[in-house]
């Protein structure tokens, strides 16, 4: 059976090593994960083949096709539709399911390195895309405070609206706010400030989302989502100014396992050291 991801790029991606690791580790020899670079203009051929295709179990979804693949699915999850975005594909026949794993993976991952989310919690989020949506929807639900900057805030506030509308989410109008630029009074007060956009992202290391007049809060956790490279130049930032700095590579261990057992019904739990491992090396 064959898992592949899709987006555009996806030549970055670690996700063929840890998911074909965990394939081996269970004893899937003939399941393999490949990566299908799926420009925009080219999804809706790749979403019929695959739906066709009998061979073909399922997909991860990456940038820029999280909200767009959406249309194509017969079902999404509760947590996916809140979210409005979906990065884990699976079937049934030839119906396609659509979930996120994202969220509970990010919380999976702070949780491995000793940081808990509650009503103490006050972050930061930079972005507001496919990836925000579900990094701010694991906050919120867990109790957070939020807040959410993006270059257009309009689509910081198209976030939180469509958030508002989720079962699990009551509160997330007292909860959550849109910081427009200078973004020093959130700074002032966040404990956690998490990078959901591609600014450092190979093959453009150089990049960075933190303005350069503001200065990094030092008592602060940052989580950059940019796991290639695998320190990226925020990351140098925010511990030069003595933060802590947590890279993305755990967040895609954690949903590739949830991902996983969606795919097989092979438990998360069995797998996850498996993929942190396989990915461990820069």
């Amino acid at each position: 059976m064959l898992i592949g991801l899709i987006g555009h790029p996806v030549a970055h991606s670690k996700s063929p090593e840890m998911q074909n690791a965990a394939f081996a580790h269970v004893g899937l020899s003939d399941w393999r994960y490949e990566l299908w670079d799926t420009p925009p203009e080219m999804l809706p051929a790749r979403m019929r083949t695959l739906s066709e295709r009998e061979d073909v179990a399922g997909c991860n979804v990456t940038i820029p096709h999280k909200q767009a693949v959406m249309p194509y699915l017969n079902v999404v999850s509760e947590h996916a539709r809140a979210i409005g975005a979906v990065n884990t594909i699976f079937k049934r026949g030839r119906y396609l399911l659509g979930d996120n794993t994202d969220w509970t993976g990010f919380l999976a991952d702070l949780a491995f390195h000793g940081v808990d989310v509650n009503e103490e919690t006050r972050a930061l989020v930079l972005g507001a895309g496919g990836s925000a949506r579900a990094i701010v929807y694991a906050l919120a639900s867990r109790g957070a405070r939020v807040w959410v900057h993006n270059r257009t805030p309009a689509r910081a506030y198209a976030l939180l609206d469509d958030l508002a509308n989720s079962p699990y989410l009551r509160e997330i109008r007292e909860n959550c706010a849109v910081v427009a630029s200078p973004v020093e009074p959130a700074c002032r007060e966040a404990n956690l400030i998490v990078n959901c956009t591609s600014a450092g992202m190979w093959p453009h290391e150089d990049g960075s989302p933190w303005p350069d007049d503001v200065p990094f809060p030092a008592g602060a956790v940052l989580y950059d989502l940019v796991y290639k490279p695998r320190v990226t130049k925020l990351m140098r930032h925010a511990e030069a100014a003595g933060a802590r700095a947590i890279g993305g590579i755990g967040m895609l261990a954690e949903q590739g396992a949830a991902a996983f057992e969606k795919w097989t019904g092979v438990p998360a739990a069995r797998v996850s050291a498996i993929m942190r491992k396989a990915i461990a090396q820069p």
